[in-house]
């Protein structure tokens, strides 16, 4: 059969069509990893993905996903790109490059002149500065390549059109801070930005922004204008907000239109004035076209410089947008605190997604609607189980392709709050429950948490009166025992502290501990060292990590905590006594964001049958995620628990 072929320039690509999009640097290039699929293959595994991300959840399993919505155009597109800088090769017989990272991992940058992808206005501005690059290496100019060896700064350009009746181009040079840290050498680069900004009229602006050490982010902290116009109105449906150097942007304009479109029609009803929550509301963008349907916002954003011009926006147009700088878990505590009150909340969190102290900060402010836009389907997932602990339930979910040819997928669900759900029961008789605690979640009611565990369980039949017997920390999931009434607890603390009794823990760790081990001797609060035990068996080993099968004496994630990382393998994810780099490093290539510690099994003697019973709790969705995100014999291990 025929593939259907890329029409010539200037005639339209028909996606529903199955045209395959050609490209000259599709073999090496790492940017589009669906291009040599048709456009309605591609939309059909986007949507395979947000589906296998929800399969992980029971209550989220059965959530009906929709077509995912259509680019038009799905080349041309792209309104930001981010292009690496590299140098020559060593024998010269490759010229300086901008572009992006090539396939198969490593760091060789692929050079894409007339990517099919960036906009036109961008490809006219990389392909000027590819030659200034390319002039300049070997030299000293600060556009020489950043190289370990040499003077060369230039790491990266960064490119960000703005439309406003016609298209604007804003640059950023990405420099390594200790290469440029001159006045000569910052004046030069001004000069090249001067230069720039003449040979292609629709540069706005230029500026730099300095990167430090060997962070593997492509923008650093700090970003100074040089030349040219500090920020730019950048139009999307109603909307005009003021884009600024480095600040996030949606990357297909159409399809941020939609998104616009769809909070306008659920959020804000004709004749109505809601008071709308925007969190991480970056430049504006959503903020100001909620204020120009008629709500009333209040815009959370950490970058100062996103969040100053959206408040310079909404008073340039006179809307009602009140802007918040700061960390949106601290800023929803104060919002508590103050008596805040919001009829709905839009969360559009970075890839990590939001954090457990927002989603809880959040559901204690109450909103009756929730809109949350994700652009990773496993942390939108994650999230939204734990929004529904809190009583969100999902109503609708709108997959939509923002970056085509790409694996990339945007979902937007809207939450609708109700009651909080009742726990799942493993195992209960007429004295005591054992019970599925999640993640995030107190044992028993604090003033920390807008929930507990303990809380829901009194809700159950006959379990007004319910009582702890052996809880889980916030950060861990698994196996709670809870006794019907007072009367209850001694007894089963006497069945948990048995001989007979074994209870075992899941656990993954930082680096490769022995494949068994006893851990012994080590002071615990409130533990005699002399007497507290740790037994362990390797399961797994993935990316120079291990999952562990854990018992303790006493069985108690403190002492399981406490002698793992005595042994140099911190639990990944402990925020107590973990290592806080591997910690972030996993919170943002796993999206793990609490302790990897689930009590999985408890096997006892029951009291009054006598019969041996043996509860079980599975690895719950997001370890399970964190676990297929760890590499394949992870994934493997996976399949045989699940037998």
């Amino acid at each position: 059969m025929d593939v259907p072929q890329e029409p010539r320039q200037g005639e339209t690509i028909d996606s529903s069509a199955g045209a395959i999009v050609r490209c000259e640097h599709a073999d090496r290039c790492g940017g589009c990893p669906l291009i040599a699929q048709a456009y309605p293959r591609q939309l059909e595994s986007k949507r395979l993905r947000v589906i296998h991300a929800l399969a992980r959840y029971p209550l989220l399993a059965v959530m009906p996903v929709v077509p995912v919505t259509p680019a038009e155009p799905f080349v041309g597109y792209r309104t930001r790109a981010k292009l690496i800088v590299g140098p020559a090769s060593p024998g010269g017989n490759e010229p300086a490059s901008l572009g992006l990272f090539g396939k198969g991992g490593g760091h060789q940058v692929v050079d894409i002149p007339g990517c099919r992808v960036l906009a036109p206005s961008l490809v006219r501005v990389a392909a000027w500065l590819r030659e200034s690059i390319r002039a300049a290496q070997g030299t000293d100019s600060p556009l020489a390549p950043f190289e370990a060896s040499g003077p060369g700064a230039l790491r990266a350009i960064d490119l960000r059109e703005v439309h406003d009746g016609a298209a604007h181009v804003l640059v950023t040079f990405v420099v390594q801070r200790e290469r440029i840290d001159d006045a000569v050498r910052l004046g030069r680069l001004e000069s090249h930005a001067l230069a720039l900004m003449r040979s292609c009229p629709e540069v706005l602006g230029a500026a730099i922004n300095f990167h430090e050490g060997d962070r593997p982010q492509v923008l650093g902290a700090a970003t100074t204008v040089l030349a040219g116009a500090e920020s730019a109105p950048d139009r999307v449906g109603r909307s005009v907000h003021l884009a600024t150097f480095g600040s996030f942007v949606q990357a297909h304009r159409g399809q941020a239109r939609f998104i616009h479109e769809a909070l306008e029609r659920t959020l804000v009803q004709p004749g109505s004035s809601p008071r709308v929550l925007d969190l991480y509301g970056g430049s504006g963008s959503i903020a100001l076209a909620l204020a120009a349907a008629g709500a009333e916002v209040t815009l959370v954003e950490s970058f100062a410089p996103a969040a100053e011009r959206a408040k310079a926006a909404a008073d340039a147009q006179r809307l009602p947008v009140f802007v918040e700088c700061g960390d949106v878990a601290r800023a929803l505590v104060r919002m508590a605190a103050r008596g805040g009150r919001f009829d709905a909340a839009v969360v559009n969190p970075p890839r990590r997604g939001t954090s457990p102290a927002a989603r809880d900060a959040l559901a204690r402010l109450a909103p009756a609607v929730v809109a949350y836009l994700s652009c990773d389907p496993d942390t939108l997932a994650r999230d939204l189980a734990d929004f529904g602990r809190l009583g969100y339930a999902p109503e609708s979910l709108q997959p939509i392709d923002m970056i085509p040819l790409t694996e990339q997928v945007e979902t937007l669900v809207f939450l609708r709050r109700g009651r909080e759900p009742p726990p799942r029961v493993l195992f209960e008789d007429a004295a005591a429950l054992l019970v599925e605690k999640p993640a995030h979640e107190s044992s028993e009611p604090q003033p920390a948490f807008a929930s507990s565990l303990l809380s829901r369980v009194r809700r159950l039949p006959g379990a007004s009166a319910a009582e702890v017997v052996s809880s889980l920390d916030a950060d861990a999931s698994g196996i709670a025992v809870i006794a019907r009434n007072p009367r209850g607890v001694a007894e089963w603390r006497r069945i948990l502290d048995s001989s007979e009794t074994r209870t075992t823990y899941l656990v993954a760790v930082r680096g490769l501990p022995r494949a068994k081990g006893v851990i012994g001797g080590v002071a615990v609060v409130e533990v005699d060292a002399a007497t507290a035990r740790t037994r362990y068996r390797r399961l797994a080993v993935a990316g120079g990590h291990a999952i562990l099968r854990a018992t303790c004496e006493p069985s108690t994630a403190t002492v399981l905590r406490r002698h793992l990382a005595f042994v140099g393998h911190p639990i990944l994810g402990d925020e107590i006594v973990g290592h806080a780099p591997t910690n972030r490093h996993f919170e943002e290539t796993t999206g793990l964001d609490r302790a990897f510690l689930h009590r999985h099994t408890i096997e006892f003697t029951h009291p009054t049958t006598a019969e041996r019973v043996k509860v079980v709790s599975g690895l719950p969705g997001d370890l399970r995620g964190v676990t297929e995100r760890m590499g394949e014999s992870a994934r493997a291990w996976l399949e045989q628990i699940d037998r």
